[in-house]
């Protein structure tokens, strides 16, 4: 089972809100509740409501690193060697400038738009059980504008990968899509959150039945979507774009291209945190994607690379991880 494309470039392009993460461990989930924060969602809040998370969670940090899913996502598939770039918006300040220097550290091609809005950032809450409530402050990220998009910046690339919160504004991410679908690329949306599912479901309807490709989503997402339980999800997504992946935690994922339904097994795994691991799964399905891969091995390759990063605190597979990982990675593909 193969995707068709019109552009023959391998190249990534990732599309999304450009962040800067901090983890936090939780004790207890009594904090989520004292802010009112959907347990496992993500919530956008604005600059005073962060800046009261921050102090309340102090003692419970962890880590800052950049973030913002697509980022994720990016930044895995330029560590698996991937040819990739990210599109997004900072601001000329400490954050913008971690967040800049470490994506040219990777030798990720950055399209960074700026504003004098403070870069923004995501408290990622991760509760005893791993899993993890965010609250989000956009800043510069909210910012970004429909006419960054053209096909000029699409052209070098062969797929456009975008994160589903972008779906807030209606109009940039059409924008983004309608470009990418009309440039040729293979366009990929990654549904995200369940709550931005729910309040968006028609809307994503219409835009993934024009002009995506392949959607992924986990099991809350797709039943936010369809309504159905995963096996019953996938089918329904499929028929609404070209391919369907629903991951669904410690079972696995499924894959769906017209009507053959693939099961991709999970890779056990001593959780830690699940911060990250759906934009991991994504980046590994990808890069098999970009060397041309059957569905099955791409699959395998991303619940590879998500069963890693669940195992640390944060989205990002550490450094001294990957040299193994790539050997495994390297045995999936010469299978």
């Amino acid at each position: 089972m193969t995707l068709q494309k019109n552009n023959t470039s391998n190249r990534i392009l990732g599309v999304g809100n450009a962040l800067v993460d901090v983890m936090i461990a939780l004790e207890t989930d009594d904090i989520l509740h004292h802010f009112g924060l959907p347990r496992g969602s993500m919530t956008l809040v604005d600059s005073r409501l962060s800046a009261d998370i921050f102090l309340a969670t102090r003692p419970w940090h962890r880590q800052m690193t950049t973030g913002g899913s697509a980022a994720n996502t990016i930044h895995t598939l330029a560590s698996l060697g991937a040819d990739c770039g990210y599109a997004g918006k900072i601001s000329h300040d400490e954050l913008g400038n971690v967040f800049e220097t470490e994506f040219r550290e990777k030798r990720i091609n950055t399209h960074l738009e700026y504003s004098q809005t403070g870069t923004g950032r995501v408290m990622a809450m991760v509760s005893t059980d791993s899993e993890r409530t965010m609250a989000t402050y956009l800043g510069a990220a909210a910012e970004l504008l429909p006419h960054d998009f053209t096909p000029e910046l699409m052209l070098p690339y062969g797929f456009l990968y975008v994160e589903g919160y972008l779906v807030q504004d209606h109009h940039l991410i059409e924008t983004i899509l309608k470009t990418g679908h009309e440039t040729g690329l293979i366009v990929a949306i990654d549904l995200s959150s369940y709550n931005i599912v729910e309040q968006n479901r028609d809307f994503l309807q219409t835009l993934i039945s024009r002009y995506v490709d392949i959607v992924f989503a986990n099991e809350e997402e797709a039943h936010a979507y369809t309504g159905y339980a995963p096996e019953e999800a996938v089918a329904a997504i499929a028929r609404k774009c070209k391919l369907a992946i629903v991951k669904t935690g410690k079972s696995g994922s499924l894959v769906q291209l017209r009507n053959q339904l693939l099961r991709i097994d999970p890779v056990p795994t001593a959780s830690l945190d699940t911060t990250g691991a759906g934009d991991s799964y994504s980046a590994g399905f990808l890069y098999g994607l970009t060397k041309g891969l059957p569905l099955q091995l791409c699959g395998e390759i991303a619940s590879l690379v998500s069963s890693k990063a669940v195992e640390i605190m944060g989205a990002k597979i550490p450094e001294p991880s990957w040299p193994e990982l790539l050997y495994k990675v390297d045995q999936i593909i010469n299978k």
